[in-house]
C-alpha cells in the first residue's frame, strides 16, 4: 500500500480527546460552577439537562438515572410485573439488556433479529408471546429503530408494555405509516438510554435516563430511582439509589447543542463509506430501513463468510486500522444464560450476525484522509481475496 495514503494521525475506534478540546472551555467552566455551588447530588445541573434533553427528543418527561443498565431496570420495575413475568428481547444485543430483567427475577425469552436491521423480528416477537409475556423489550440497534410500526401493532393488540432500549439511536427518528414521526425511546411505555463515554452523547463517566409521555410513570420513575422516595426520608416503594450525577448532568449541558452536528458528521462519513464499499463481493454495507433514520453510533459491515471477518480485522489491524465486533457471541448462548435452555441454532440470525460482523471507526473527528486510508485498505484486503482464489 503507497506509503503516502497512511494518516499522519492514529486511527481511533473514538477520539474523545479530540471530540472534547474545543469544548474544553466550556467544561472547564460548568466543573468549575458545579464544584462552587457544591450540589453534587440532584444539582440544578440534572433538571436543567433533564429539560434541555426533553426539548431536544420532542418533549417527553426524562429521568435523568446513574447508568443505562439501571434505566432498563427501572423501566421494568415501573411495570410492577410479577415474578417469573416473561421479556421479550433480542437474542443479538449487548447482554444488559437480558441482565435489568434477570435480576429483578423476570425471565428473558429471547427471540432472532432481522437480518437487514439487526434488530427485533416482529413475526418472531409475535410467535413468542404467551399468557406470561409482561413487555416486549425492543433495542433500537447501533442507530437505527426497530421496527416500532410493527411492535406497536403487536403490544396494542395483546395489551403488551413496549420498552425502547435506546443506548444507541438517541436523535434518531421513525416515521409512521400514517405519516406520525417520533423520537426513538419515545414510542413505548418506557424509553432508556445510556451516556456511557463511548455513545453518540457520552458523559465522562456512567448516567443514563428514561423517557416516557406519561406524567404519573414519570413520577413513579423518579421515585424509583432516588430509593422508591415520596418525599425525604418517607419511602413508598422499594427503590434504587440510582442519580444521575451533577457533575456529569452539567457536562452533558455542555455537549448535548452539539449532538445534531455530530450526528450529521457520523451520517456523512456512512454515505461516504456506503459509496466507496457497495458493490464489494462478499461485503454488505450497513442497511437503512425507510421508516427510520440512522443515526450510526456504529457503522457495521457483514461479510458473507465467517472465516473472512476474523481475516479482514487481522489484515486490518495489521495496517493501523481498529475495528470491533459487537457482538461476538449471542446472548442466549452466554453461560451466565444457560439456565434458560436455549440451545445453539435456536436463533440462527443472531449467531450468524455474530461470526459475521464489524465495525469500522465512525465518529465525529475522523478525517477524511483517515477514511481514505480505511477504505483503500478494506478494498485491498478483498483484492488479494481475489487474487489468491
Amino acid at each position: 500500500m503507497p506509503t503516502d495514503l497512511v494518516p499522519s494521525a492514529p486511527i481511533r475506534m473514538l477520539d474523545l480527546a479530540a471530540q472534547h478540546a474545543p469544548l474544553q472551555p466550556a467544561l472547564d467552566e460548568a466543573l468549575s460552577t458545579v464544584l462552587r455551588e457544591a450540589e453534587f447530588i440532584n444539582g440544578p445541573a440534572v433538571a436543567a439537562f433533564a429539560q434541555e434533553l426533553s426539548a431536544t427528543l420532542g418533549g417527553p418527561h426524562v429521568i435523568p438515572c446513574a447508568n443505562g443498565t439501571d434505566a432498563l431496570q427501572l423501566a421494568l420495575m415501573s411495570l410492577d410485573l410479577p415474578p417469573g413475568a416473561e421479556i421479550i428481547l433480542p437474542a443479538f444485543t449487548y447482554v444488559a439488556t437480558a441482565e435489568a430483567a434477570a435480576v429483578l427475577g423476570l425471565r428473558p425469552v429471547f427471540v432472532d433479529v432481522m437480518p437487514t436491521t439487526f434488530c427485533l423480528d416482529p413475526a418472531a416477537v409475535e410467535a413468542a408471546v404467551t399468557p406470561r409475556t409482561g413487555a416486549i423489550l425492543a433495542v433500537h440497534l447501533f442507530g437505527q429503530c426497530a421496527d416500532l410500526e410493527a411492535l406497536k401493532q403487536i403490544t396494542t393488540r395483546q395489551a403488551i408494555p413496549l420498552i425502547e432500549d435506546n443506548a444507541q439511536a438517541v436523535g434518531a427518528t421513525y416515521r409512521f405509516a400514517d405519516g406520525q414521526q417520533a423520537y426513538a425511546g419515545t414510542v413505548g411505555e418506557v424509553g432508556t438510554t445510556s451516556f456511557f463515554p463511548a455513545k453518540n452523547l457520552g458523559a465522562f463517566g456512567d448516567g443514563g435516563a428514561l423517557f416516557t409521555r406519561d406524567a404519573n410513570r414519570a413520577a413513579y420513575l423518579r421515585q424509583l430511582a432516588n430509593h422508591g422516595q415520596t418525599r425525604k426520608y418517607h419511602h413508598q416503594h422499594i427503590g434504587l439509589n440510582s442519580r444521575l450525577d451533577t457533575v456529569q448532568a452539567a457536562l452533558l449541558r455542555v455537549k448535548l447543542p452539539h449532538l445534531p452536528a455530530w450526528t450529521a458528521i457520523r451520517q456523512r462519513i456512512a454515505d461516504y463509506y456506503d459509496a466507496a464499499l457497495e458493490g464489494i463481493s462478499g461485503l454488505r454495507v450497513p442497511h437503512r430501513d425507510a421508516n427510520s433514520s440512522h443515526v450510526f453510533h456504529q457503522y457495521t459491515l457483514t461479510l458473507e463468510k465467517a472465516p473472512q471477518r476474523d481475516q479482514l480485522q487481522e489484515y486490518l489491524g495489521q495496517r493501523g486500522v481498529p475495528s470491533m465486533v459487537y457482538y461476538p457471541v449471542p446472548v442466549h448462548m452466554q453461560p451466565a444464560y444457560a439456565y434458560l435452555g436455549y440451545p445453539a441454532g435456536q436463533f440462527p440470525v443472531a449467531e450468524q450476525l455474530c461470526r459475521t460482523v464489524l465495525s469500522l471507526p465512525i465518529h465525529p473527528m475522523l478525517t477524511e484522509a483517515q477514511q481514505d486510508y480505511i477504505i483503500t485498505t478494506i478494498r485491498a484486503f478483498f483484492a488479494l481475496t481475489r487474487s489468491a482464489a
